[in-house]
């Protein structure tokens, strides 16, 4: 079983990379270009002229029916008429002949190629018409970018397939943009500030290869350090935020996303649906899988530049380290609007000031060390600075004074560019004065900055890129137990009201459904006359809350449809006609169908909402904030991607103001948070596996030191007629609880099977203990060292993982103490642009023998069948005769060379 991902394993040179069919676009070793040509200004000229200024290595193969030769290089009149066949071609003829163009070389075998022409969707019905017609033709045999793009850049190996008017240096940057205009502009940029690519890649309209696709291939590849991307639409949601969580692990990615507008957002009927706007989504998604969201392009370079140079911060805390007043408070007022924070100085950093700085110095963050501060005063005050736990970054601000010498300060602090454990950021602010002091700071490692408020932009954004990474490791408490979900109560409710043509649940329906998932709430009975409405407001006991009970109505209080305080029987009777009254009169006798009564809840906590809307792009969508009629007004409130876990669950309620008041304040005692986690994940999972579910609100939710209580709910239901194969599915794959199954071996010792979740770090923890050093270099494919096996990072891998790209069954058993201890893994990666899958798999040597392992791999083959998987592979120890024995017996081919005592993969088709 490997713990080393595969992007870790590479970056760390462990193995070599395999073959990808995405090489056959950016490794070529032959490149037909259709449409090249001698005329000058024209694409193909410029394109034929790029590749052959490339230093790929690779033959080019010029299609023209009209020339012999262009640019001295022989043409071919067709793509079958090249002698040897190429890998790529590239397309710049008008968009009609594209189709056919691609046909034949799909006959051919020709595994990849670039669309440059324009025409097609861009262009109305006809062009949408010929992209269908390529997708037809080229869909499972054959990878393409495009159409509408300027082309393709791999200046690692010199490649230039685009028809730009320079080409890029190489680096270690993957540079991915849907504007060919944004790519020439981004170029021109870069060669200016020396700045070089991995690649360069024009995506235009996206047809097959997209974003998700090329976050994974360069995932995957050494030469990069960093993905940025401009973005004007996502292409497919899941396929991006799937490969964007395995890659940010490892490597940055910086995304510029146009459009922060919610035009995109349809209307909805629930206060959830209206606060849902698609850019707030975007932005949630993105916080998820750690990639992080800029607003301009000068901040991706920004960005690259800081995080190539200095460690991330811990904190969103700043201590700024001025020499002038005024550039130190126009830091502070950006940090603040940004969402850092001043750091408070310490009182040991404060004496240290105090005894270092002339007495007049501001005695507060920012730190004003005055004008004739020399590089001395600045080098221990950045020391203090650093040593206090306080602060979790620095910026040093210089302005030239009479008494001051820019290159000096900087050739001094260039010292502390890399020592100091948290990250230093630079502002030398003037023009020529200041120059060589703000190239030595950029040059020794410590990025430096024209103006202060760019410096703390960078920092916030570096804060906000650490915090959606902490929240990628962090190990999340133990998990909701789902035994005593009433599922099959909650499934006959909805079914029920599907049946009967509804689409709006009553608020007593809802409330049913919810507490089928542990949920509490209000008690609640329907009355349809007035002395119903007194019998159960008697039994109750006052005092009584009435509401409207309609199939059709969803918002009570538009219609009148909420009564409060009824303390006694008359007032009952009076406010079940003044309802029915006020129904009547604003909408229809025929929208009462009676009210519902309940206990008046004693509001001694917080109003919160709860809700879930479904967005066009990444499906069901979580909301969490102040709650009650205003909801709109204030709107105070956090979005998030379900399926949550109770990290998850803490880090959206985090983003709202609410929280702070949550935990307590003046005076207050805290509401239980860990149940509120929990009754969020609660929340989450009663979404994703009921996806008839549109829209849900619990508003308000009422929370104090004692209670969680749903006061009131709303849910709507998709449509009968959308089939459930149709219905929106969640962008983030929820834990596939069908492969959860129990096993007695031989010996009577029962055992759970079940995929790993992320709160099992714990076990895995104890699991790497029980393995002997045996068991280890037999079957451990990544680090065998037991400190490296253990270290959260790593476990973290293991356990939080995207259930579509792999699939680690675990086996567990009970001990002694009646707790779950883990003793087995099998696990499952799908291989990066194959439909083929590795299997590995190690037993704790406790359980050894008993069949344990060849029963994970029965199982775990019939996961990768469900999965669609289209072959299995498994790398086999020299020694380990016992894998060996398990491979044959499920019918596994092993190599016919590989002998007993080596080293092999066996390999099963399924």
């Amino acid at each position: 079983m490997s713990i080393m991902s595969k992007t870790a394993e590479l970056a760390a040179g462990a193995v070599a990379r395999e073959p990808h069919p995405l090489d056959a676009i950016f490794r070529p070793k032959g490149v037909a270009l259709v449409g090249a040509s001698e005329r000058e200004g024209s694409v193909g000229r410029t394109v034929m002229w790029n590749l052959l200024s490339s230093p790929f290595g690779g033959t080019i193969y010029p299609v023209n029916q009209k020339r012999d030769n262009i640019l001295g290089v022989r043409t071919y009149a067709t793509l079958a008429d090249i002698p040897e066949r190429p890998d790529l071609v590239v397309i710049c003829t008008p968009a009609p002949t594209v189709p056919g163009i691609l046909e034949e070389a799909v006959k051919l075998g020709i595994p990849g190629g670039i669309v440059i022409s324009a025409g097609f969707k861009e262009a109305g019905p006809e062009g949408i018409a010929l992209e269908h017609e390529i997708a037809r033709i080229t869909t499972g045999k054959m990878r393409v970018i495009g159409p509408n793009c300027l082309g393709v850049m791999n200046p690692v190996v010199g490649l230039n397939a685009t028809f730009a008017a320079k080409s890029a240096k190489g680096g270690a940057v993957a540079f991915l943009s849907q504007s060919g205009a944004l790519c020439t502009a981004v170029l021109d940029w870069s060669l200016k500030e020396n700045v070089g690519f991995s690649g360069f890649v024009s995506m235009g309209s996206m047809l097959d290869v997209d974003f998700g696709t090329l976050v994974d291939y360069y995932g995957d590849d050494p030469q990069t350090k960093a993905i940025v991307v401009y973005m004007e639409s996502i292409g497919d949601p899941k396929r991006f935020l799937s490969a964007a969580r395995r890659v940010s692990l490892e490597k940055p990615i910086i995304v510029i996303k146009a459009g922060r507008t919610a035009a995109a957002a349809k209307a909805a009927a629930s206060h959830t649906g209206s606060l849902t706007g698609s850019d707030e989504v975007l932005d949630a998604a993105f916080r998820r899988v750690g990639v992080l969201r800029v607003d301009g392009i000068n901040d991706i370079f920004d960005m690259i530049d800081a995080l190539s140079k200095q460690p991330l911060p811990k904190g969103k805390k700043l201590c700024i380290v001025t020499n002038a007043g005024g550039p130190g408070v126009l830091a502070a007022d950006a940090l603040a609007q940004g969402g850092g924070e001043l750091a408070e100085i310490s009182p040991e950093s404060m004496t240290a000031f105090n005894a270092l700085l002339p007495s007049i110095w501001s005695h507060n963050n920012p730190v004003d060390i005055l004008g004739d501060a020399e590089p001395e005063r600045y080098a221990k005050s950045l020391e203090i600075a650093a040593k206090d736990p306080n602060i979790d970054g620095m910026l040093v601000i210089m302005t030239p004074q009479g008494m001051t010498n820019p290159t000096e300060i900087a050739e001094h602090l260039s010292n502390y560019s890399q020592s100091l454990g948290k990250p230093v950021l630079a502002s030398w602010m003037g023009g020529e004065s200041v120059a060589e002091g703000d190239d030595l700071l950029n040059q020794a490692g410590m990025p430096s900055y024209s103006y202060p408020d760019t410096a703390v932009g960078v920092f916030n954004y570096m804060w906000q890129y650490s915090e959606a990474l902490a929240g990628l490791y962090e190990t999340p408490s133990v998990a909701t137990e789902a035994d005593g979900y009433n599922r099959d109560a909650a499934q006959k409710l909805i079914a029920t009201v599907q049946a009967e043509g509804r689409t709006i649940l009553t608020e007593y329906e809802s409330k049913k459904l919810l507490e089928a998932y542990g949920i509490a709430t209000t008690p609640t009975e329907i009355a349809t006359s007035e002395a119903e409405a007194e019998a159960i407001a008697n039994r109750m006991g006052y005092p009584i809350v009435l509401k409207l009970h309609s199939l059709t109505i969803t918002h009570k209080t538009d219609v009148g449809g909420v009564v409060l305080n009824l303390r006694d029987a008359a007032a009952v009777k009076a406010a079940f006609a003044q309802i029915k009254a006020s129904v009547t009169e604003k909408v229809g006798a025929q929208h009462f169908q009676g009210v519902t009564v309940q206990p008046m809840a004693k509001l001694d906590g917080y109003e919160l909402i709860l809700g879930a809307s479904v967005d066009i792009q990444f499906g069901p969508v979580l909301l969490f904030g102040s709650g009650g009629q205003l909801v709109e007004v204030y709107g105070d409130k956090a979005l998030g991607l379900p399926p949550l876990n109770t990290t998850l669950a803490r880090r959206m309620m985090e983003k709202t103001k609410i929280y702070h008041a949550l935990k307590g304040v003046r005076g207050r005692a805290s509401v239980d948070m860990a149940a509120l986690e929990s009754l969020l994940v609660r929340f989450s999972e009663l979404i994703v596996e009921n996806p008839r579910i549109a829209e849900l609100d619990i508003n308000p939710l009422l929370a104090s030191p004692e209670r969680l209580l749903a006061l009131d709910a709303r849910i709507v239901l998709h449509p009968a007629e959308i089939a459930d194969a149709d219905l929106p599915k969640p962008a983030i794959r929820p834990y596939p609880v069908q492969y959860a199954s129990t096993w007695k071996s031989d010996k009577g010792e029962a055992f759970t099977i079940r995929p790993v979740r992320p709160e099992d770090e714990p076990k895995a923890y104890d699991f790497h203990h029980t393995l002997s050093e045996q068991t280890v270099r037999q079957r451990h494919l990544g680090p065998h060292e037991l400190e490296e096996r253990i270290a959260h990072r790593r476990l973290t891998q293991l356990c939080f993982i995207d259930y579509d790209r792999e699939m680690s069954l675990v086996a567990l058993r009970k001990t002694a103490s009646g707790a779950e201890e883990m003793v087995a893994v099998a696990r499952m990666d799908k291989l990066s642009g194959s439909n083929d899958a590795e299997l590995n798999l190690v037993v704790s040597d406790a359980v050894q023998g008993q069949g344990l392992g060849a029963k994970l791999t029965e199982i775990l083959l019939d996961v990768a069948r469900d999965e669609k998987v289209a072959a299995v592979r498994a790398p086999l120890a020299a020694d380990n005769l016992r894998m060996r024995h398990i491979a044959q017996k499920l019918g596994f081919q092993i190599p016919a060379e590989c002998k007993e005592g080596d080293a092999c993969v066996a390999k099963l088709a399924l």
